[in-house]
């Protein structure tokens, strides 16, 4: 028969949440998978009620009572909890009825659907950039072809043109084909491949900070939530500091277009996520840094495709800003996301923080 302790470790490394509840419904164990999907210490909330680490319906409490007494195991499918830090939560979890010592059990096995559902959202959207980027690519190629020729026409002309007076219009041309080519450049992005190198995250903020509470004159709060113990990232530095200063740099439009600037309120927060699935990789350790403002949302209508060139909430906008960032970030491995609703829109960064340690 196997020792205690080796079950215990076999528990314990575990990757699907297991709880044992005794026969009041009360915390006996739980394994460290667990523990980072509820989001408590096991020690802090051992012995207490299982209605202090997650809240159900009054119905599913019920089915535990009854699995209890009358030794009939279920699954739940899909079913919303509400942690003790307000956080909501989707999950399956399955129930089992367990007798042991003279004592009742009841052993629960916990499987995020919301992991799940973020992998297959993430797939579906570097799937849909990818196909973005091609066809974007293929579009400034022909673009900037026939852009170069009517340039180069146009300077041959102005050789030729009599009157001074009529290098007015070809000087135009050329202006204009200049304009056209950076544009296009621009939905291109950055041309070189980022030069990573080990930064600290909060550099990246404190310099994205100074550069919009300089370009607002100090008008708009800005808050910290900083995590101080993240490991470096490594990134580029110039090309990340371009990525977060869009997003803030978008905030602060649109909180400006909303009303009077000092009462809008920017969040920069970062923290650090384990065992974080990026695209088809796990990573062991990963950077959140989170874009919170106050503003009015992003309109409905537009919110799935932000991030496509040329797409954009605002009158005067061009759309290239959050491509430019989503290329970037792209380019570190990572991936942005968004969430947006009337008076809080939240842009994500997800990094890896161990390139070489993905799972």
């Amino acid at each position: 028969m196997l020792p205690d302790r080796f079950l215990r470790q076999i528990l314990d490394n575990l990757t699907t949440a297991v709880l044992l509840l005794d026969g009041e419904l009360r915390l006996s164990f739980m394994n460290p998978a667990a523990e980072m999907l509820l989001a408590v210490s096991g020690q802090r909330v051992h012995q207490q009620p299982v209605a202090d680490l997650f809240s159900d319906t009054a119905a599913a409490l019920e089915s535990l009572h009854n699995a209890v007494e009358h030794g009939h195991p279920f699954t739940k499918r899909e079913a919303q909890l509400t942690l003790n830090n307000g956080q909501s939560l989707m999950v399956d979890y399955s129930v089992t009825p367990i007798i042991a010592a003279k004592r009742n059990w009841l052993l629960i096995e916990l499987y995020p659907r919301d992991r799940l559902l973020r992998i297959t959202k993430e797939e579906a959207q570097l799937s849909k950039q990818e196909v973005t980027k091609v066809l974007v690519r293929g579009l400034a190629h022909e673009i900037k072809n026939p852009l170069g020729g009517i340039r180069g026409a146009a300077q041959l002309l102005a050789r030729e043109l009599p009157d001074e007076a009529l290098k007015d219009y070809t000087d135009v041309i050329i202006e204009e084909a200049d304009r056209l080519r950076n544009l296009v450049d621009s939905m291109l992005g950055p041309y070189r491949p980022p030069a990573l190198r080990p930064i600290n995250v909060h550099e990246i903020t404190e310099r994205v900070c100074s550069l919009i509470e300089a370009e607002t004159q100090g008008a708009l709060r800005i808050k910290r939530d900083y995590d101080p113990s993240i490991p470096d990232v490594q990134a580029d530095r110039e090309q990340l500091i371009q990525a977060l200063l869009n997003i803030v740099r978008n905030a602060m439009q649109a909180l400006a277009s909303a009303g009077p600037l000092e009462k809008g309120e920017i969040t920069l927060r970062t923290r650090t996520l384990r065992q974080f699935t990026i695209g088809q990789t796990r990573y062991r350790l990963v950077c959140r840094v989170e874009v919170i403002d106050n503003g009015p949302g992003i309109p409905s209508d537009i919110v799935e495709s932000i991030f496509y060139p040329m797409v954009s909430g605002r009158a005067d906008g061009t759309g290239l800003g959050l491509s430019i960032t989503q290329n970037i970030i792209s380019q570190h491995h990572g991936l942005i996301e968004c969430d947006s609703e009337p008076g809080q829109t939240v842009f994500t960064l997800f990094l890896p923080l161990e390139l070489d340690g993905a799972d």
